[in-house]
């Protein structure tokens, strides 16, 4: 895997049906490449910090190979990396293939697998469409969120070096779909003892 962005953001008040919505979620890629401390990325926007930052969310991946498939369902927005409120475009991201827990050396950071996001209202915000989130939830590549065991530089063209696998093997993708939905109890009560699963995630289960 290998980060093609990174990305930040300011704060931003945008109007959203009758009421005015403020957030961080409008990120935009940063040729510098950003600093990865241990509760949030410096110099980023976190506006609400009950479901953004924090060591279990500290900082936001995305697959840079999932934007051809949203691209053409949106294509009268203005796309650039950044678009999902990822702090990390990563080539190569596959949730199926990443598991809770794994541990990757990147830049001068080691970064830690945590949980799979959980969208809100505000990607529809950001995608102008009320759609959005429903999609975004059926289609299940959801990107990963990652703790910060090593603070540290991290620049475009940097590759993730696993340097410690996950256990018990519990894929990101895997627990995405026990959020939303009530199936495979075995693979649940897997997920809800997993030492490395963030327990706001485990609370969703």
């Amino acid at each position: 895997m290998k980060v093609v962005a990174t990305n930040t953001g300011e704060k931003r008040t945008v109007s959203w049906g009758f009421k005015k919505v403020t957030t961080g979620i409008f990120k935009f890629p940063t040729s510098e490449g950003i600093f990865l401390g241990i509760e949030d990325v410096v110099g980023d926007s976190v506006v609400d910090r009950k479901y953004h930052g924090g060591i279990d969310k500290a900082c936001y991946a995305y697959s840079a190979d999932q934007y051809s498939f949203w691209n053409p369902q949106f294509p009268d927005l203005e796309w650039d990396h950044g678009m999902f409120g990822e702090n990390l475009t990563i080539e190569g991201l596959n949730e199926k293939e990443l598991y809770i827990g794994d541990t990757f050396k990147v830049g001068d950071a080691v970064i830690q697998v945590s949980e799979p996001r959980q969208p809100c209202f505000k990607l529809n915000v950001r995608f102008n469409s009320k759609r959005m989130v429903k999609a975004f939830t059926k289609h299940g590549y959801c990107g990963s969120y990652f703790r910060v065991l090593e603070q540290g530089n991290i620049k475009p063209g940097d590759t993730l070096e696993l340097i410690e696998a996950g256990e018990p093997r519990i894929s990101v993708f895997e627990v995405f779909q026990l959020i939303y939905s009530k199936g495979n109890k075995e693979l649940r009560e897997i997920a809800k003892t997993h030492s490395k699963l963030a327990e706001t995630t485990k609370a969703a289960l």
